[in-house]
């Protein structure tokens, strides 16, 4: 990249310059949040618009102007030698009090015009009318910038730098534009050059023009002859930040707009601002009113407060709000400043009229009146502001004595000059007591000021007002993203604050989704503190030193075990990865909470009594499988219930057979007898439970029989927490044990809903055996509950696929307690023959690791990342999308949504995409209408919707033929109209 030098100068309406002016602009996009200064648009303007394409060489670039430049420019560098100055388009009535270039047709300048007469700016004028106004911003050449600084040694140009000044030279000033360039025009003549001056010097003495004399002829010696080009932008816009404060609020203004602009900002009542206002770094409690047009910046106000029209107001604190209580401010321009007074900080605050003009020619005004109505108005008398001495023409408001800046008995604020508005019949004590003050004037005021404690203090509102965001947008449930503002407190030392302010708004939920995602964002902070390193933010979080925090948030104590989580997160600050592993800590105490809210869908568990079986009889449950269409992820909690889920799925047998089932009977032994196996296994007892303590690993999910201990529990059949042993528990009941035996026929990781779908089968035969019929959608929900109980989480689209017969949509609205519904999709007649001809299944023999995969998505919906929110929301709009391409029975169409939907699975969890799978899709792409691996991805079954039917043979000798793949194989699927069903004693019934 080229070197960029950037150059600026003080500004009336912000201590710390142009440069450092906030605008009214925010990007949702950028990695860490911080108000936008003008320096920030300049830096990206020259990095990402103009510099780009340039040659080697310098880029010098003013910062007391506004830029506007398309992102593609259209600059060309062909043949370019010498320098180049970057030209926007401007009114000609603009131009009168500005820098105009007068060009060739091939674009090299011939005259630099500074509030040039009528004539020299027609004859600037292009065929639009408009004219290329001079912008501050200019690049040199290799040559051309190695040429201007080899003069700094030189006299008399070394009086501009410290090698002059250090030699004893009288400091020296030269203009960029109408002194080095101004010597590069082709028109100009060398002796008109000599003698002339750049405007902004005006008049000076003897000893300048000598000066400007020798530099100029040295200047026109070294860069004569250098070619001087503009590059035109006629999409561009250029403002120059001048003193006038009309044109500096119509700068951070939108006049048109029909509300307010409000930036980086925290404002209670939004509706007392002004269309076309703007607030930009503020905090604003209670009713405080803003008319059209005005600013507010860097304040933080409570109530009632009433600024009209016309003003801009800075730099207030709380301790300045009262004195805005019951006045009305128009057209004025109020400003805090910190400044250093003989060493020692201080406030001084700041009052003018937006009419007010800040040159030294004329008859000026205050407050927008003249000074006779002033001096008439408020008792003020012009030896008040200027010394004696001072000529009248001398006596303006940037001489003028009227800003307090000590009292000798009290703090200043805005009152000591604000009752200069309104003088009361007081007894003339306001002006008495501003009279006891030490007061200087503007120019005086300048070298005071306190940058450095500016800064500060602004960074300390924008992370108050911060702060108030962060808790408004959990409280309010609100999609945005505080990734960003967490970066922005770590890097600036302010995480501890942040993190108070997250502990508090968890503590205090009533919602656990809430209260979860507050942990989230903790977890965030925590993460980022450790700054990448540390190791892996995913993986386990069961360290016994978390036990008792965890245990109050299982109990529902949330206040507590926000509490005693952080009293253990202290422990954990020291190093990268104690923050890691306290992070993930955090995101297993959200998980807990996330379990607290799926646990609300047991509401709508509810079972009927129904014969109880015989002891020895056998209740067989038979499930197909379930692949996913469209929406998968939007079931998962939380976005099932903070979004709102709706995922298509289909129940369909592999290979001809329903390859997910459990069994139950009644044995009269008064034990728990579990087995996970092959269906044949007849014998395959692996497990028995005699007492309650054998139950125990039923929440660990890697526990040998865990998801079957779980089903006993939440079928209702054992409680672990009841006084009575296991034993004695089933005898009363049951008068003697159970044997559970579950299978599934598809590989581990296989992505078609197997672990849920299994849960679900386990659940029926055990209910049916113990004398309880349960409906298919309660069945749903039932599954929900074992898998929070199970700590495995995970979503409702699995159980609703494998559960439910055929083609159908389930749904959960964006609430609480957690409901899902599901909807029949309707076909054309022989559509799902069609659709059997055209399903395929290869299995990868990749194994997708879904748990990992599944604290990714997580950490992303919590952080609210705009393109996972956007992606979440798509999801969801296309399953509705793909339900009426089944309605169509277009096959072309389900192949689009199922190759978008994989596009959209790989946003949401980014690298479950292996790379021996791409191969294999890629091998399919030119036969298949789509495609997309099942489940969550990074494995398991890719499903296919072939272009022509029945390609088994086919697409396995394609297939064969491409190294790589691996241990791959391809199934026939069809669509299983039946779902669920239930054999009991010989007899089929179906749920």
């Amino acid at each position: 990249m080229e070197p960029l030098i950037l150059g600026g100068r003080d500004f009336a309406f912000d201590d710390c310059g142009r440069a450092f002016t906030c605008l009214p602009v925010e990007n949702p996009q950028a990695p860490v949040e911080a108000v936008v200064c003008n320096l920030d648009c300049l830096l990206d303007t020259m990095s990402h618009r103009l510099g780009p394409g340039s040659p080697p060489g310098v880029w010098v670039c003013s910062t007391d102007m506004l830029l506007s430049v398309p992102p593609s420019p259209g600059i060309s560098w062909d043949g370019f030698r010498g320098a180049r100055g970057i030209a926007l388009p401007g009114s000609t009535a603009y131009a009168r009090s500005h820098g105009v270039y007068l060009t060739d047709p091939q674009g090299f300048v011939l005259d630099i015009y500074y509030q040039g007469t009528e004539a020299e700016i027609q004859r600037c004028a292009r065929p639009d009318g408009r004219v290329p106004l001079v912008s501050g911003v200019v690049f040199f050449s290799v040559e051309t910038a190695e040429r201007l600084l080899a003069t700094h040694v030189s006299p008399p140009l070394d009086a501009c730098t410290y090698m002059g000044l250090d030699s004893g030279a009288r400091p020296g000033q030269l203009s960029l534009f109408f002194d080095i360039l101004l010597c590069m025009a082709w028109n100009v003549q060398r002796e008109d050059f000599l003698v002339g001056r750049p405007p902004e010097m005006g008049q000076g003495d003897g000893d300048v023009a000598g000066y400007l004399h020798g530099a100029r002829a040295e200047l026109w010696r070294q860069l004569r002859g250098q070619p001087l080009t503009v590059a035109y932008v006629p999409d561009g816009s250029y403002s120059y930040m001048t003193n006038s404060a009309s044109e500096f609020l119509h700068s951070l203004t939108s006049p048109g707009a029909p509300g307010a602009q409000v930036v980086h900002s925290q404002v209670e009542e939004r509706p007392l601002l002004g269309a076309g206002s703007a607030v930009v770094s503020c905090l604003l409690e209670g009713p405080v009113q803003l008319g059209p047009g005005s600013v507010l910046q860097h304040c933080h106000l409570r109530g009632p407060i009433h600024i009209g029209t016309g003003c801009f107001v800075s730099g207030l604190d709380m301790a300045q709000s009262q004195a805005l209580h019951g006045v009305e401010l128009r057209d004025l321009i109020l400003q805090g400043h910190h400044v250093q007074l003989h060493g020692a900080p201080s406030r001084a605050f700041t009052l003018v009229g937006r009419l007010d003009s800040w040159e030294r020619q004329g008859t000026g005004t205050y407050l927008n009146m003249s000074w006779s109505k002033f001096f008439q108005k408020t008792g003020i008398r012009d030896w008040d502001l200027w010394d004696p001495d001072v000529h009248p023409t001398e006596r303006c408001l940037l001489s003028a004595r009227l800003f307090p800046v000590l009292h000798p008995s009290r703090a200043l604020g805005p009152w000591d000059l604000l009752w200069m508005l309104d003088p009361q019949e007081d007894g003339g004590r306001a002006l008495r007591a501003w009279r006891a003050c030490w007061r200087l004037s503007w120019e005086q005021l300048q070298p005071c000021l306190d940058r450095g404690a500016t800064l500060a203090a602004r960074r300390d509102l924008f992370f108050r007002q911060a702060l108030h965001k962060a808790r408004h947008v959990l409280e309010a449930r609100q999609d945005l993203s505080l990734r960003p503002l967490t970066r922005a407190a770590v890097h600036e030392g302010c995480a501890e604050s942040l993190l108070a302010t997250l502990d508090q708004v968890a503590a205090g939920a009533e919602d656990p989704g809430v209260a979860a995602r507050a942990l989230a964002c903790v977890a965030d902070v925590l993460g980022c503190m450790a700054e990448g390193r540390g190791g892996l933010r995913s993986g386990p979080a069961a360290n016994p030193e978390w036990v008792r925090p965890f245990s109050f948030l299982e109990r529902g104590d949330l206040a507590r075990g926000v509490e005693a989580l952080t009293q253990e997160r202290a422990r954990w600050l020291s190093r990268p990865a104690l923050l890691v592993r306290a992070a993930r800590h955090y995101e297993g105490a959200g998980q807990l909470l996330i379990r607290r809210a799926v646990m609300s869908a047991q509401r709508f568990v509810c079972s009927i009594p129904a014969e109880l079986p015989a002891p020895g009889q056998w209740v067989v449950a038979e499930c197909p499988a379930r692949v996913d269409f469209s929406g998968g992820w939007s079931d998962t909690p939380p976005l099932a219930y903070e979004l709102g889920g709706a995922v298509l799925g289909l129940a369909v047998r592999v290979d001809g057979r329903r390859p997910i089932g459990a069994r139950a009977r009644r044995i009269p032994e008064p034990e728990l007898r579990l087995a996970v196996g092959p269906r044949q296994d007849q014998t395959a007892v692996k497990i028995v439970c005699c007492s309650l303590d054998d139950m125990r690993g039923y929440c660990q999910p890697q526990a040998p029989g865990a998801l079957l201990k779980a089903a006993f529990i939440c079928a209702g059949v054992v409680s672990v927490s009841s006084e009575l042993s296991l034993r004695e528990q089933l005898l009363r009941a049951f008068g003697g044990g159970f044997e559970l035996h579950a299978w599934s026929e598809l590989p581990h990781g296989s992505g078609l809903g197997t672990s849920s779908i299994l849960a679900g089968a386990a659940l029926a035969a055990v209910q049916r055996a113990a004398g309880r019929a349960v409906g298919a959608e309660a069945l749903v929900h039932a599954v929900l509950h074992l898998e929070q109980v199970l700590t495995t989480g995970g979503g409702w689209q699995d159980q609703v696929g494998g559960l439910l017969p055929g083609i159908k949509v389930g749904r959960s609205r964006a609430q609480l307690p957690l409901k899902v519904e599901v909807e029949e999709v309707s076909v054309p007649e022989g559509f799902v023959q069609k659709l059997n001809d055209h399903l395929l299944l290869v299995y990868t023999g990749k194994t997708r690791l879904a748990r990992n995969l599944l604290q990714d998505v997580l950490r992303s919906w919590y952080a609210r990342l705009p393109a996972v929110v956007q992606n979440a929301r798509c999801l969801v709009q296309q399953t509705e999308e793909c339900a009426e391409a089944f309605h169509q029975g277009s096959l072309p169409l389900l192949g689009q949504c199922l190759t978008s939907y994989w596009e959209q699975k790989k946003l949401m969890a980014p690298g479950c995409e292996p790379l021996a799978v791409r191969r294999m899709m890629d091998v399919l792409a030119p036969h298949v209408h789509g495609q997309s691996l099942a489940g969550a991805g990074g494995g398991g079954f890719l499903c296919l919707l072939t272009k022509e039917p029945r390609q088994k043979e086919a697409l396995e000798a394609k297939l064969a033929k491409t190294e790589g793949l691996g241990n791959y194989s391809v199934h026939l699927v069809e669509v299983d109209t039946q779902g669920l069903s239930l054999q009991l004693l010989g007899t089929e019934t179906s749920t």
